[in-house]
């Protein structure tokens, strides 16, 4: 495989990343990024690559196969931004894409919390690994500590969820 050939299939996947599509959501407060977005923008690595920015300030055009090879380019340039990930929310609501849309609000609001505090979360969400009060304690943090209210509120409501469908632990 060539360089050209490895840097199309990065910009590729960087283009896929930035236009996710699936998944299923729990009801929860709606928030809006307000960047008046809409399907008209999408894909956004195409129509708007100014607008794509990692977490490390990188734009699209920072991001080469050369620039890898040279150790220019780490994991953390290639995290996506909150902003971003609102901006996708915005084009799936435009698209009618509700669902779509609050899994990409929840998603920029675990940008803020770090990597392992957000697989010791779904380890907790797992059924039968938590009581009502742990599920209850995740909730208050996610409010509290990382102002992520969609994603404590989806805690919350799973919490509701284990106690009616007998899955907290002790339980089983």
């Amino acid at each position: 495989m060539n360089s050209d050939a490895i840097e199309t299939l990065v910009r590729d996947v960087l283009s896929k990343m930035n236009g996710a599509q699936g998944g299923t959501v729990v009801s929860a407060p709606a928030a809006s990024s307000k960047s008046g977005a809409s399907v008209a923008d999408y894909p956004l690595a195409s129509k708007h690559p100014d607008w794509v920015k990692t977490a490390t300030n990188k734009t699209l055009d920072d991001i080469t196969l050369e620039a890898v090879l040279a150790d220019k380019i780490s994991a953390q340039d290639m995290r996506i931004t909150p902003e971003i990930l609102r901006i996708q929310a915005d084009i799936a609501r435009s698209a009618g894409r509700a669902n779509l849309a609050l899994n990409f609000e929840r998603a920029a609001e675990l940008t803020a919390v770090p990597d392992d505090r957000v697989l010791e979360i779904y380890n907790a969400l797992r059924p039968y690994r938590s009581s009502k009060e742990e599920l209850l304690a995740i909730a208050d943090e996610l409010e509290q500590k990382y102002q992520a209210k969609i994603c404590a509120a989806f805690v919350r409501q799973a919490a509701g969820l284990y106690v009616t469908r007998r899955k907290l632990k002790g339980d089983d």
